[in-house]
């Protein structure tokens, strides 16, 4: 869509229409709603100035950025949005050329932003190229952004940075105030005459540069902006980030400023759909609901296994005052929301700051507490240094629970959960071990409430697959549990929820199994294993997973250490390629991991 030649007029009418589309589809498919309905007016002004063809449009975490998939050439195909096959829920550049970079993950952009800085600088393209990042207030909690901002801070690269707040209060007439002068601060003619002082200054010594400073600092000091001043990066706003002309207007000025420019934007969550409105984390990332009510249209019977999270947990925090807790800027989609309300000086949201998570949770072990590092699988990769450097090479008793381990649907490849054995494994002093359903869960917490080193416990999004196995045993160090046991010469070994996966195709197959619930992947239980290998020579490993490094790798480093022949090993795990978005169901069935399919191949 081309809004170029549009009149601001002709703008708003967007605005509305887009939010229409939005509000339709992701009530019908579930995604990201409040963020990306706050940003509507900030993505329209970026494509009304900037040029998305040639400018790098680089959107942190990329969640907020479905106006700007309608505005480029998506707008039919907005139905799939994040469907099996459809439009993913992030930037995708091989999606459209339109989207610079894959996102998912925060805190990223202005980094991209000072590379493809440096890149567009090295190929003198910055007369016609300028990077433009939208990043949002949470995203500002992480480290890397001010990393980032460091570096561009002394090198001065062109660019604009869009801070949509949409958290921050500001009162009424200070933010007046501020748009006021920051449009000036903005314009040609503050520019110029901060030059000329500069110059000014420069021929009268000492003394005028004090004066000069002094004048600065106290206009500096009338807007929130001082720090990014200081960094060497000049700030326009608080700018009201649903008032389109203003939009327009200050970013054609930051585009003409030819250096770094932080403008910071008010947006409001939820903006034109007054359900949404505020600050509810539940509008965050929703599934799918009725437009009128509100309410989810999908009703869940089975607990989930945060949920049951939550409930060991807080059993274990109300026997135990060392028991402590930390997450990463997701107290609700971890569970540990209640935990914060119950026990407010003992469970803390650190924002998204994985590393410092981990880090200060090391210390807190140290300290002899008990804590509860609570990250979804795919974020805790953010952390990985801090878990081998702070945690696992002091030997301390930090228990890293990974929520969303496995598939996650329609998030897709930035956020399955498939690498977190692969990559704990590697680490000396780390213990892994994952429950199979309630029961096992509670005994795995209860576990890990004791045990007194480094330790991983993975659990999926959503349920766990039932069963009707026999009942759980409490759980030991390196301690698998039979399930069923026969003469056949095949063997299913189950990890987590890939317990459930196994007993669902074993009901299928023609011919009778043993089924073991391996428990832990580190430390093996390799009594148990060697006993197998005597009775059983088809080994068929099930468990929500990168193949690469993961539970068949762990055996197959066994049976070759310990010599053991005549064993062939078959991974039910993830091949080595990034996974999909879409239904978890779909999702499984392109990967040939449906029970019917694994029975057929085992028929077979």
């Amino acid at each position: 869509m081309n809004i170029k030649s549009k009149s601001i007029e002709e703008l708003e009418e967007i605005c509305k229409d887009i939010r229409k589309e939005i509000l339709r589809v992701v009530s019908k498919n579930g995604g990201h709603l409040s963020s990306t309905l706050g940003a509507t007016e900030l993505i329209v002004a970026m494509h009304k100035v900037f040029d998305s063809s040639k400018d790098p449009f680089i959107f942190d975490v990329s969640h907020q950025s479905y106006a700007h998939k309608l505005l480029t050439d998506r707008w039919e195909a907005f139905d799939t949005l994040r469907e099996f096959n459809g439009l993913c829920g992030y930037t995708k550049p091989s999606e459209s050329e339109h989207d610079y970079f894959v996102a998912g993950h925060s805190s990223t952009s202005i980094s991209l932003g000072v590379g493809a800085a440096k890149a567009i600088a090295l190929k003198n393209e910055q007369k016609r190229r300028i990077p433009v990042v939208m990043i949002g207030d949470g995203s500002m909690t992480a480290g890397m952004v001010y990393e980032a901002l460091n570096e561009l801070g002394d090198r001065k690269y062109p660019m604009v940075i869009i801070l949509n707040d949409n958290e921050m209060s500001i009162a009424k007439p200070i933010g007046a105030l501020s748009r006021m002068l920051s449009s000036a601060m903005a314009g040609p003619f503050y520019q110029k005459f901060k030059k000329h002082t500069e110059n000014f200054v420069d021929n009268f010594g000492e003394g005028a540069h004090y004066i000069a400073k002094k004048m600065e600092e106290s206009l500096k000091l009338i807007t929130p902006g001082i720090m990014f001043e200081e960094m060497g990066i000049s700030y326009i706003g608080p700018v009201d980030g649903h008032d389109l002309k203003s939009l327009v207007e200050i970013l054609q000025k930051a585009k003409n400023l030819n250096r770094p420019v932080i403008v910071h934007a008010q947006t409001l969550k939820g903006k034109g759909y007054d359900i949404a409105e505020g600050h509810e984390e539940k509008w965050h990332g929703v599934g799918p609901f009725d437009l009128d009510s509100g309410n989810s249209s999908k009703k869940s019977s089975s607990k989930s296994a945060t949920q049951i999270y939550t409930e060991a947990l807080m059993h274990l925090a109300k026997n135990d005052e060392k028991v402590v807790g930390a997450t990463a800027a997701m107290p609700s989609g971890t569970g540990l929301s209640e935990l914060m309300e119950k026990y407010p000086n003992r469970f803390w949201d650190v924002a998204i700051a994985e590393q410092h998570a981990v880090t200060s949770m090391s210390a807190l072990a140290k300290e002899g507490f008990k804590p509860f590092c609570t990250i979804y699988s795919t974020f805790l990769q953010r952390g990985y240094d801090q878990v081998i450097h702070d945690t696992c090479l002091m030997d301390l008793p930090v228990v890293f629970a990974l929520d969303r381990a496995g598939i996650v649907g329609e998030d897709g490849e930035t956020h399955q959960g498939v690498f977190d054995i692969s990559f704990l494994r590697a680490i000396p002093n780390m213990t892994l071990f994952a429950p199979r359903d309630e029961k096992s869960f509670h005994q795995a917490m209860a576990f890990a409430h004791k045990y007194q080193h480094p330790c991983s416990l993975r659990y999926p999004r959503g349920s766990f697959i039932e069963t009707d196995l026999p009942e759980s045993q409490p759980f030991e160090l390196a301690k698998s549990q039979l399930l069923r046991s026969n003469e056949s010469e095949i063997l299913f070994i189950g990890y987590g929820n890939g317990v459930g996966r196994a007993y669902k195709t074993a009901k299928l197959l023609e011919k009778e199994v043993s089924i073991l619930d391996l428990r832990f992947v580190k430390p093996l239980d390799k009594e148990m294993l060697r006993e197998m290998a005597k009775k059983h020579k088809k080994w068929f490993v099930f468990s929500d997973s990168a193949k690469m490094g993961g539970v068949a790798s762990a055996i197959l480093e066994f049976l070759a250490e310990d010599k053991i022949q005549g064993i062939e090993v078959v991974s039910f795990e993830y091949t080595d390629k990034f996974i999909t978005h879409g239904n978890t169901k779909l999702v499984e069935e392109s990967l040939g991991l449906l029970p019917e399919q694994l029975a057929k191949k085992i028929n077979f």
